[in-house]
C-alpha cells in the first residue's frame, strides 16, 4: 500500500521507489514483493517511465540532452533505458536549447569566451555551443541596425 501511496504521488523508477521503502523501514524480501507486484499489474514500468519523463524534459526544457540523461540517470534509470529514449540527432534541438539559455543570462554582444564556457557548463557539446553563441550574437547584430 505504501509503494502505491508514493506511486500515486510522483512517477519514480524501480530503484529509487526501492530506496524511498527502504528508508520507510520496509524490509528488502517485503519491498521486492510490492515491486514485484506492481510490475505485474503494469503500475511500474521504468521504460515506459523514463520515455516520459525523457520527452518532457526534452520538450519543456533548456537542459541539454547530456543534463537530461543526468537527471534520469539520478532518478535511478537505467543507461539502457535512458540510451533508448534519445533520438539520433539531436543538433537543431540542442541549439535551439543552448540559444534560450544565452538569452536568459547575456546580451548578444557578451564576451563569446564566457557564453562557450556557460554552455559547456550546462553540458552542451562544442560544435553546438560554437554555432548557438555564433548566432546568438549575429541576432544581436541586426538589433542594432534598424
Amino acid at each position: 500500500m505504501a509503494a502505491v501511496d508514493i506511486l500515486a504521488r510522483q512517477e519514480y523508477s524501480e530503484a529509487k521507489l526501492y530506496e524511498k521503502l527502504a528508508r520507510k523501514g520496509y524490509r528488502d524480501e517485503e519491498i521486492e514483493g510490492a515491486i514485484a507486484r506492481l510490475k505485474e499489474r503494469r503500475y511500474l514500468n521504468d521504460a515506459e517511465a523514463c520515455a516520459r519523463q525523457f520527452a518532457f524534459l526534452y520538450t519543456e526544457s533548456r537542459n541539454s540532452v547530456r543534463q537530461i540523461c543526468l537527471k534520469l540517470r539520478q532518478r535511478g534509470f537505467t543507461k539502457e533505458d535512458i540510451d533508448a529514449c534519445k533520438p539520433r540527432d539531436t543538433y537543431e534541438r540542442e541549439k535551439q536549447a543552448a540559444l534560450r539559455v544565452l538569452a536568459l543570462k547575456y546580451p548578444h554582444d557578451a564576451d563569446r569566451q564566457k557564453m562557450m564556457a556557460n554552455l559547456y557548463q550546462k553540458g552542451f557539446e562544442a560544435g553546438t555551443a560554437r554555432d548557438a553563441v555564433e548566432l546568438y550574437r549575429s541576432q544581436g547584430a541586426g538589433d542594432g541596425e534598424a
